[in-house]
């Protein structure tokens, strides 16, 4: 009883910011983010869970989902894709925008801030409508809250969310795959095209010293696989858990390229839209067993490795 008081007062309390926001009538989208991402971090704690809210932004409409939840390490828990009250989501749950999330993330929210919209492996799981917008902004009102229970309900199932680790080499592959063609498209060729520094000096230097006259696409599909590749060397040679920052230390010094390529990866500064996307990569490698998937490919008669010609084959 006193968890569940506990859970109404934080949504009454989310809901009254929200609405105070609302009827101001100038707040952006944005201006709703701390409030969510304060509610986020309470309804975690309530459950027991030390969760990270990392706030993604998103100059463009490639990237990442607006908001990124985590264990900070080696646990990606799921995305958040907000869009601003009032908004008509089931146009927004056709968009190519969210239909390229729902593709590449299996734990995924939409909100409105008042309704939400869970989708599990891309299919519609549960939703709930906390309050009515148009009362905060036409009436200029505090809304009441309406679906308590549902929305609680809603969210303890996001935050219960946990790779399996028994994922078959095929499958692997797929979750892999995913993740390294979004990297791709929505991270890197973004950024060369807006001449990003540190990603178009590695442009020039693949073109210097690897591959004379490579194009920007030919070097996004390259780049992006061989920061998937160089993930799944360095897991391979992790004892225990695993995540982007140490995969530097476990790339063989042998092979140069990728050494150099971590070195910027794991070590430097990467964008924030490059981070959470190779941090989501990271975590897939570090919740499956890959010691066993890799038997089990090569007892399969399939070489030793299965990652890679996935990888060669993604679309372009």
């Amino acid at each position: 009883m006193a968890k569940k008081a506990k859970m109404e007062r934080l949504l009454k309390t989310y809901l009254d910011a929200i609405a105070k926001l609302t009827q101001r009538g100038d707040a952006r989208e944005e201006s709703y983010y701390p409030t969510l991402k304060t509610l986020l971090e309470a309804l975690a704690q309530a459950q027991g869970l030390a969760v990270q809210v990392t706030v993604l932004p998103k100059p463009t409409e490639a990237g990442n989902p607006d908001f990124r939840v985590w264990d900070g390490s080696h646990q990606v828990i799921g995305y958040i894709e907000a869009k601003a009250p009032g908004a008509n989501l089931d146009q927004v749950e056709t968009s190519e925008q969210l239909q390229r999330y729902l593709h590449t993330f299996p734990n995924v929210i939409l909100t409105d801030f008042y309704e939400f919209r869970l989708y599990r492996q891309g299919v519609l799981l549960e939703r709930a409508l906390l309050a009515r917008p148009f009362i905060a902004q036409t009436l200029k009102t505090k809304p009441p809250a309406e679906q308590v229970a549902a929305l609680t309900h809603l969210f303890q199932t996001f935050f219960s969310f946990a790779l399996p680790p028994t994922l078959t080499p095929e499958a692997l592959s797929v979750e892999l795959a995913r993740r390294t063609r979004f990297l791709r498209d929505e991270v890197i060729r973004p950024e060369l095209a807006h001449k990003q520094k540190d990603i178009y000096g590695f442009y020039e230097a693949f073109q210097k010293y690897l591959i004379a006259g490579l194009t920007e696409e030919q070097f996004a599909d390259l780049y992006a696989q061989t920061i998937t590749y160089g993930l799944f060397a360095a897991r391979t040679r992790a004892q225990n858990s695993f995540n982007r920052r140490m995969a530097h230390d476990l790339i063989p010094s042998t092979i140069g390229i990728l050494r150099d390529v971590f070195q910027f990866i794991s070590l430097g500064r990467p964008t924030p839209q490059m981070e959470a996307i190779v941090d989501d990569i990271a975590a897939v490698l570090n919740a499956a067993n890959v010691q066993t998937i890799l038997a089990q490919y090569y007892q399969q008669g399939k070489g030793d490795d299965p990652i890679l010609p996935l990888l060669r084959d993604l679309p372009r």
